[in-house]
């Protein structure tokens, strides 16, 4: 694809996904708005354990702080008041190296206080994977959520050219290419910080006058 950066409409959508240009997996056509498609929540979520970390260093970030839950066909996850979690969709997705996509929550969800992503809502090209979802409930009320529940709208936008380096290169470090279940942060702690340059010495040319 050329020229300027455009969302894709639905039309456009359904063609790419057609030709294997984009993968959405399982796909239904049913799903695809005006501007975006419609993505399922799928049966995995990580919860937190706040006793095992004192706090969450991001210079050390803790290991093992989450735990998956797998919930079963018909039975119901519940996110509790002020409670964050993370989940995953049912569909797998793949963006060719011209595509990039952001999911957004749903409009009807939010108006009942539940978030569907805190900051990760960007897609690179070249993503290959589930998405996950960083779920968090802003009312008083516990809320259910169901595997297959229509949670999240995914819309896709085309680059000017084709990246050089897409999601998954080799020299990337792609924590996430692939991922399946609902996957918790694998941020590794920051190199250390370079040495501050040695002063200069000091030089002494004796007293003036």
């Amino acid at each position: 694809m050329s020229g300027a950066a455009a969302v894709l409409s639905d039309g456009t959508i359904r063609r790419l996904v057609q030709a294997g240009r984009i993968r959405i997996d399982p796909w239904d056509a049913n799903l695809v708005q005006p501007a975006s498609v419609d993505l399922r929540l799928g049966d995995s979520f990580r919860v937190f354990h706040n006793h095992r970390a004192s706090a969450i260093d991001l210079r050390r970030p803790p290991a093992n702080l989450t735990e998956e839950v797998v919930v079963p066909p018909e039975e119901s996850f519940v996110i509790h008041p002020g409670e964050f979690c993370l989940g995953r969709t049912l569909e797998w997705v793949e963006l060719p190296d011209d595509i990039v996509a952001r999911i957004e929550g749903k409009s009807s969800l939010g108006r009942l206080g539940l978030i569907v992503h805190a900051t990760a809502g960007f897609c690179d090209p070249g993503w290959k994977g589930t998405l996950t979802l960083e779920l968090n409930n802003l009312t008083r009320i516990p809320i259910k959520l169901y595997p297959g529940l229509p949670i999240a709208q995914l819309s896709f936008m085309a680059l000017d050219r084709p990246a050089l380096r897409p999601y998954g290169s080799p020299d990337l470090g792609s924590h996430y290419q692939g991922q399946v279940a609902a996957t918790e942060s694998r941020l590794q702690a920051p190199p250390p910080a370079p040495d501050p340059p040695a002063a200069a010495p000091a030089t002494n040319n004796g007293p003036i006058g």
